[in-house]
């Protein structure tokens, strides 16, 4: 009898000891990698999306990298810097103004060019065509309507063109058809807009003729920025399935993994100078000079 108790246990310890170790190997089979991989998708400016456009993609690099891939978007410029700063972001879909300075710190490397959104572009000063306006120095002591901090079209491209005049005031704009709105009704001399949106709202104010005072220089794409912060193995594992991914995945997201990606060399000189004018900006008038920079 004894014999018999004791080989059911045996049976017993052992049926359990088989099952531990099936679970172990189960769970280290099927386990989920705790590596996480933070997007920031830019959400502002010129570059206003929307979050469902990246959601096939981030769940197709969780899938490729076997990683717990979110999506973080930026409403401001504020806010996408101090990511930017702190290299909070691991992949970053970039507007030309924060790509700028992301790569002018060497926060970041380029990795893929967006020019499928994103197509070289130019800014424009425009008025209305009753205005005695001719050339860029008559906007000294007018009003100038630009678009948020961030908007390279709106924003760092003007600064630059308008370098070393004072302007009565320097309003802000929401939307780039609110810089025609506000021509419309004369609340501001000037505006500056980019020649997409120009083309798209114009034909919205039929009863007043509108005057490009000025174009600019092309302005470069925008980017898919890498944290150089990745270990080098992942960063080639996300590039290898961000340029094998499906066609409509590409799309969505909006990046072209054959296109070179833009020199931004100028670019970023550009930003550079005229970010020490934030300040000048803000104030009435808006007097558009740095002391410690020549142009």
């Amino acid at each position: 009898m004894k014999t018999i108790i004791w080989r059911r246990f045996l049976l017993i310890q052992f049926t359990v000891l088989i099952s531990l170790v099936g679970v172990g190997c189960s769970g280290s089979k099927n386990s989920v990698s705790t590596e996480r991989l933070t997007v920031g998708v830019v959400s502002y400016g010129e570059q206003t999306v929307s979050l469902e456009k990246y959601e096939q993609f981030k769940n197709y690099l969780a899938a490729q990298t076997q990683s717990i891939v979110e999506l973080e978007p930026a409403y401001n410029e504020l806010q996408a810097l101090e990511q930017i700063q702190r290299q909070r972001w691991e992949i970053v879909f970039a507007p030309p103004g924060l790509a700028a300075i992301a790569m002018g710190k060497d926060l970041y490397i380029p990795l893929f060019s967006m020019e499928g959104i994103s197509s070289r572009q130019r800014s424009l000063l425009v008025v209305r065509d009753d205005k005695p306006i001719s050339k860029i120095g008559d906007l000294a002591n007018k009003t100038v309507a630009l678009e948020s901090v961030g908007s390279a079209a709106g924003y760092y491209i003007p600064l630059y063109d308008l370098y070393g005049l004072t302007l009565a005031q320097i309003r802000f704009a929401p939307t780039p058809k609110t810089i025609l709105e506000w021509l419309n009704d004369g609340s501001v001399d000037a505006g500056a807009i980019s020649e997409r949106d120009f083309e798209l709202y114009k034909q919205q104010f039929s009863g007043t003729k509108f005057r490009i005072l000025h174009t600019s220089r092309w302005i470069p794409p925008a980017v898919v920025l890498l944290s150089p912060t990745v270990e080098r193995n992942r960063q080639q594992q996300i590039q290898k399935a961000m340029e094998q991914a499906p066609g409509y995945i590409i799309s969505d997201a909006g990046y072209v993994p054959a296109a070179k990606v833009p020199n931004y060399d100028q670019f970023i000189k550009l930003v550079e100078k005229v970010r020490p004018l934030e300040e000048q900006v803000k104030q009435t008038p808006s007097v558009l000079v740095n002391p410690k920079a020549t142009k």
